[in-house]
């Protein structure tokens, strides 16, 4: 009988472990897969077992019903794990899971976009890793493979990447090109920095209620327990999971790896970033640190906060003005702008923000700044621009001001050019609607050739990454809008 389609290759050149393919190519997950996702479940029940009741041992602080619960988890993982199959059918990636209601999923390989591998810290222990697909047009995972061996989930991304872009399945991943790595005392310091001011104000209000009020100190104690035990939460998260923060350079994109106890390998593509955001917070600034942020084209899931159709993602944890650069000439292009400021009459609309305010524009990019405590420079390609809104209040009338929006998809991919003259941003509005038309007639997608992609491979650094208007995709007109608020 033959064996058809496997899903990397002949046997004989498939991994230690790659699934048990049957006669029709269809392959399991690992059988630790059903551990790994009930191990969470199983160590809350027992953790609420032990530490609830008046019982003072293990065995004095289990139910009979913690263990029903238990075996529930673990019995729902299992069976999760038996109905579950998947396959690579010729141009198509095919995932079918589901018991009582049967979700079958085909995803085409022309529409991949990225390819995750996610490990948490139970898989990465076992050496097994979650394997996310991306498609266009959609900002969470279209299918996931919960869990696959590490080196069976590195081979099957790079065949699933190489059908994408019409290579051969053989052909390995493209090389990549390290462009920043933020070192664990940066993180550690930048988590640490706003905390202090917090910390000190905290300290000085228990001396002062202790001398004044010291009955008052004991009811304070309670809430600010609570406040330190959240803060130190927080930043415990924000440090496992930026920690080792690595951005390279690919031909299928930008290359972000991060974690510390549960690790994740993700690829934005760089025709899917509608806008990039650099981030200075105030106590940064002596220290001369900045965070990027780019909003991904996609529609947000129930993971992410952002509503809309993109998705925020961190670009860099916290790096340098030079490490921002290079990362924003690889996203948006290298032509940046001029930067003008609004004119003098908007200080009375804008007296502590002022002389912060600037944007600027050309044929291919706008540039927004704005921000005094929290300074924020939008860079928006207008390849990518959605409307472009006018927008004045009764003072900003009375001044002759205006501010112009030009929006990409996003609820945040906004650039703003804000208490500018009323003749300035009348004209803006033209200016930048006909711009995004044309940027947009320039656009190309962006698929490397195949020679180029393979040489990349061989030699370890990728070929020019498209950015500015030829890295972009089609986009609905602009929509230029007048408002009076």
């Amino acid at each position: 009988m033959s064996a058809g389609p496997e899903p990397f290759g002949p046997v004989s050149a498939s991994p230690a472990w790659a699934g048990a393919a049957n006669a029709d190519g269809w392959c399991r997950l690992h059988p630790l897969s059903p551990l790994i996702r009930s191990g969470r479940s199983l160590l809350a029940v027992l953790g609420v077992a032990v530490f609830s009741g008046t019982g003072v041992g293990f065995a004095d602080g289990l139910r009979w019903y913690d263990f029903a619960l238990a075996g529930g988890a673990a019995a729902v993982a299992v069976i999760n794990w038996l109905v579950t199959r998947w396959k690579v059918d010729g141009a198509t990636l095919r995932i079918e899971t589901g018991l009582l209601r049967r979700d079958s999923r085909q995803l085409p390989i022309a529409r991949i976009q990225a390819v995750d591998l996610v490990r948490p810290f139970f898989a990465r222990m076992l050496g097994l890793t979650e394997l996310r697909v991306r498609l266009a047009g959609s900002g969470e995972a279209d299918g996931r493979l919960s869990y696959l061996p590490e080196h069976a989930a590195e081979q099957l991304r790079a065949r699933l990447l190489a059908a994408h872009h019409g290579l051969d399945p053989a052909t390995p991943e493209p090389g990549e090109y390290v462009i920043s790595s933020v070192p664990a005392g940066r993180l550690i310091g930048s988590v640490l920095l706003p905390a202090i001011p917090l910390a000190a104000v905290a300290v000085l209000g228990g001396f002062a209620l202790a001398f004044i009020y010291p009955v008052g100190l004991g009811a304070a104690a309670g809430p600010l327990a609570w406040w330190l035990v959240i803060s130190v939460s927080v930043a415990w998260r924000r440090v496992s999971t930026q920690y080792g923060f690595t951005v390279a350079a690919s031909p299928d994109g930008i290359r972000i790896r991060r974690g510390l106890l549960g690790t994740v390998a993700e690829t934005i593509p760089v025709q899917r970033v509608q806008a990039v955001r650099m981030i200075e917070p105030l106590l940064w600034r002596p220290l001369s640190w900045c965070r990027l942020e780019v909003d991904v084209a996609g529609h947000a899931g129930h993971e992410h906060q952002e509503g809309g159709a993109s998705t925020r993602k961190a670009l860099l944890a916290v790096g340098s003005p030079a490490e921002a650069a290079r990362l924003i000439r690889l996203a948006v292009g290298d032509e940046t702008p001029e930067l003008s400021r609004p004119p003098s009459r908007a200080r009375w609309k804008a007296p502590l923000e002022y002389h912060f305010l600037a944007a600027g524009h050309n044929g291919s990019l706008a540039v927004a700044v704005r921000g005094r405590v929290r300074r924020v420079t939008t860079w928006v390609p207008l390849a990518k621009a959605q409307s472009v809104r006018y927008v004045r209040g009764p003072l900003q009338r009375r001044l002759g001001l205006a501010n112009v929006h030009l929006d990409a998809a996003g609820r945040h991919a906004r650039a703003d050019f804000a208490q500018r003259g009323e003749e300035e941003a009348v004209r803006l509005v033209d200016e930048l609607a006909a711009l995004s038309r044309t940027a947009r007639r320039l656009t190309s997608p962006l698929v490397p050739p195949p020679g180029e992609t393979a040489a990349a491979s061989q030699v370890g650094t990728p070929p020019h990454v498209g950015t500015g208007p030829q890295a972009g995709t089609a986009a609905p007109p602009s929509n230029a809008a007048h408002s009076d608020a």
